[in-house]
This record gives structure tokens, sequence and C-alpha cells, in this order.
């Protein structure tokens, strides 16, 4: 009988820790913009982890931040840091490794 080993729910590939301070305009513009990312690009395939370093000092602490909102992948490779209101999608979806797939129109180029 082979052990189960605990692990993030399927197809979990990326893991997101945001870390905000309350419910002021830049944390709630960052939460919402990661919200939205996520749901486009990484649908089903994401954990998102959402701190309030008011509510949570010690993690912020840990994590040595020195800003807020930030937000730190994970995984998949490299731990990345992005600190803002993650509003320039085309930064975030690079520190995330995401390339965007661009809409057919029906042109060619």
């Amino acid at each position: 009988m082979e052990a189960e080993e605990r692990s993030e729910p399927a197809g979990a590939e990326y893991v997101l820790h945001l870390y905000i301070t309350g419910a002021t305009p830049n944390s709630t513009r960052a939460v919402r913009n990661i919200k939205d990312i996520c749901e486009q690009y990484l649908k089903g395939r994401y954990e998102l982890l959402i701190i309030d370093m008011y509510q949570q000092p010690e993690l912020a602490q840990r994590e040595q931040l020195i800003g807020a909102p930030t937000l730190i992948k994970r995984s998949p490779g490299l731990v990345r840091r992005l600190v803002g209101d993650l509003s320039d999608r085309e930064r975030v979806l690079k520190a995330l490794g995401i390339t965007p797939t661009l809409p057919t129109s029906g042109t060619s180029l």
C-alpha cells in the first residue's frame, strides 16, 4: 500500500500569497487585480492566500516585507515578489511566467 502525500488541490500549479494592509484603496485594487488575473489566466490551477498584515503581522515580519501590497509567487519556479496594486497587468503576467494568448480576430498580419 502506497502512502499518499497531502497535496494542493488537483491542478493547483500556482501558489500565490498576497500581503495587504486592511481595506486601503491600494490593497483593495491589488486583491481585485490578482483575482481577475487568476480567473482569466489560471482558472482552476492556482491557490491564492490573502494575508492582512494588520491581522497577522508575524507572517509579514517573517517574509521581511518592506511594502504593501506585496504578491509573492511561491511556485512554480523561482519565488518572485511584486510590490504595488498589481494594476500593470503585463508586468504581473511576466512575473508569473504567463504568456497571454492574443485574441483571434480573424484578421491576419
